[in-house]
């Protein structure tokens, strides 16, 4: 039984992956980042005197804040773990020797990108200390909490899926990783500019307008910034449905096309692996 869930390409890039210097140097530069973010949080807060009285207020704009930042982070740190899976194989001239063994396309690209997020989730729990601060002086629930986690999972999984298909598709790393980040610009940046657009049209009230009130609802759902914002503040995601007319929950929106767009992704790259190799007879 477990040797048909049993995949050698994912344990051996967990063993590179975790025995790499570089790895823990960036989860140092991950961490210290974050660190240097709470201290000064908590100085300017003080009022660099070291004392003071910490309201929940406080805490929750704290707790916002880091989750955003740590959003970011993450967002910018997965095209470079994922963008290079197989096209980096591809540079050292090892693929065609990986694709001659007896594993399939399926437990290459999986194990990959299984490997990757790996090191994300532990990113992710390496910081989790940092929100012990949060819960001390109140203002967030832990259900909060878990579904932000939820929401990074989702998402590092779609962007790491992104970043195999083009890893898989594209010859060289530094081909996929700009296609990668640029997939998270539209995702991120792209999709709100629409949202801002179809929503001025909405206030409009012409016949554009009229229209414009679906699309509004659906640029805001495929956006992270705005699940996580409607996550934080459950306040602003009614101010949502209000305004689209919609009253379906933006969360299983995002959560529906996120995980159309994993397995869409992965399929390409599945398809792909080995119609490459072929070709490059």
């Amino acid at each position: 039984m477990m040797e048909r869930f049993y995949n050698p390409v994912l344990v051996k890039e967990l063993k590179l992956r975790f025995r790499s210097f570089k790895s823990f140097s960036g989860l140092m530069f991950y961490l210290a980042v974050l660190c240097i973010f709470i201290a000064g949080f908590l100085l300017l807060t003080t009022e660099f005197t070291g004392r003071g009285f910490f309201r929940p207020e406080t805490s929750f704009m704290m707790f916002a804040v880091l989750t955003i930042l740590q959003m970011a982070l993450v967002l910018f740190i997965t095209p470079s773990l994922t963008a290079g899976a197989i096209s980096s194989e591809r540079e050292k001239q090892t693929l065609n020797i990986l694709l001659t063994t007896t594993q399939s396309s399926t437990q290459i690209v999986i194990g990959k990108l299984l490997s990757s997020v790996a090191f994300l989730v532990l990113m992710l729990v390496a910081g989790l200390p940092l929100y012990s601060l949060v819960f001390l002086f109140g203002g967030v629930s832990p259900s909060q909490l878990i579904s932000i986690f939820l929401f990074y999972l989702v998402t590092v999984v779609a962007i790491g899926s992104i970043g195999v298909m083009f890893s898989t598709i594209t010859k060289r790393t530094i081909v996929a990783m700009i296609a990668t980040y640029g997939s998270i610009i539209f995702l991120g940046g792209i999709t709100a500019f629409f949202f801002f657009l179809t929503m001025a049209f909405h206030q409009m009230g012409n016949a554009i307008g009229t229209g414009a009130s679906f699309m509004t609802y659906f640029w805001a759902s495929i956006n992270p910034g705005a699940l996580m914002l409607t996550l934080i503040s459950p306040e602003m995601g009614d101010a949502l449905a209000e305004l689209s007319g919609v009253e379906l929950p933006v969360w299983i929106t995002y959560l529906i096309a996120y995980v159309f767009i994993i397995v869409l992704c992965l399929t390409i790259a599945i398809k792909k692996l080995r119609a490459n190799m072929k070709s490059n007879r």
